[in-house]
């Protein structure tokens, strides 16, 4: 089945809900133009006279190949990690302009790109600041421990039904599936990942989510928001920086940087519990992304050699039946494994 297109024009659902919201005004000109980069939503940057916002609406059926439902109430718990986040972090989020839970859509503001460019788009491009990454990681931190222990946080984003359907299964459980031989181990993090509940989770912390603004990162995407697992965050986004050592070569060391800088300005920030416990979550749990990146429901698209994507099978499946204890450990065991790696020759130059 292949995945949904982009819709060409918006609904007139939204343009109604922006009237409602006096974010426009009645027979006021305004041009819509779809964002791409997403699976699991409608995005839209409308410009208006004089002003520009985004518009996002989750979708039930996400744009990948595989056949992937959730619940479109995602939309409301992103639209609440993000009014979390500005009460501590108002630079490090879009500013929130209207919400419809009913409709499971929200507007923001937008951020034009030349001010605030993707992460993912610049790491890409060979632009490797291991300052960016510790910011994101020191974000992260004061975020996860902003919410650490809170109950009425941990009552308002119960969304233990959402994170199955948009991590757990897709990621993990999809992932053992074309991987019966380490079925037990995947199931096991699957099982210890859903049960831990210790902060508010973003669970989509990607550096395509990222931007990079003149304030520091811009996280975005918080459609998988859920009182859980805080380990879950860092493996997802050092995940990202490992595998994009593939395909810029050129800076693996850059990158392999970005990612100790990351965990370790994280680090700093965990009071609520033992460093080296989290930080044992995060290293078992890194291994089983990088795999579900290449064999899960979602695979990375820039992996299209098919010689990257036996090395992070290879690699990956090591660290899983051999873990070991920090992240640091899983980076070091990724620089020596890359180091022998040949590399395609149709390998991106970086």
């Amino acid at each position: 089945m292949s995945p949904t297109s982009v819709p060409a024009s918006p609904d007139p659902l939204l343009a109604d809900f922006l009237i409602a919201h006096r974010l426009a005004r009645p027979g006021e000109t305004a041009h819509w133009t779809p964002l791409a980069g997403g699976v699991s939503s409608d995005l839209w940057r409308v410009d208006l006279p004089g002003r520009s916002l985004c518009v996002k609406r989750a979708l039930a059926r996400l744009r990948v190949a595989a056949d992937w439902e959730a619940p479109v109430s995602r939309n409301a718990y992103e639209w609440a990690w993000m009014r979390f986040a500005s009460r501590h972090r108002p630079d490090n989020v879009p500013e929130l302009l209207a919400q419809d839970a009913e409709a499971g859509l929200f507007a923001m503001a937008y951020l034009p790109p030349g001010r605030y460019p993707m992460w993912k788009a610049r790491l890409l491009g060979g632009e490797v600041e291991v300052a960016t990454a510790a910011a994101v990681g020191e974000v992260l931190g004061t975020l996860h421990a902003a919410s650490a222990g809170d109950a009425a946080i941990a009552a308002e984003f119960a969304t233990d039904d959402n994170f199955h359907a948009l991590r757990i299964e897709p990621y993990l459980l999809a992932t053992a599936a074309a991987h019966p031989e380490l079925d037990d181990i995947l199931q096991s993090l699957a099982d210890r990942t859903s049960t831990t509940r210790l902060a508010l989770v973003h669970g989509d912390v990607s550096p395509k989510n990222i931007l990079v603004g003149p304030a520091g990162p811009v996280l975005l995407d918080a459609e998988c928001a859920w009182y859980g697992d805080p380990a879950f965050d860092v493996a997802f986004c050092v995940n990202h920086l490992l595998l994009k050592t593939l395909v810029v070569p050129g800076r693996r060391g850059e990158l392999l940087s970005c990612a100790r800088a990351l965990v370790e300005e994280y680090l700093r920030c965990v009071d609520w519990e033992p460093r080296p416990v989290i930080e044992e979550r995060a290293a078992a749990l890194l291994p089983a992304l990088l795999l579900a990146r290449v064999d899960g429901k979602s695979p990375v698209e820039y992996l299209t050699d098919d010689r990257h994507r036996l090395f992070v099978r290879t690699a990956a499946s090591a660290l899983l039946r051999a873990p070991v204890p920090t992240v640091a450990d899983v980076l070091d065991a990724w620089a020596v494994a890359v180091g022998t790696h040949a590399e395609p020759v149709s390998g991106r130059p970086d």
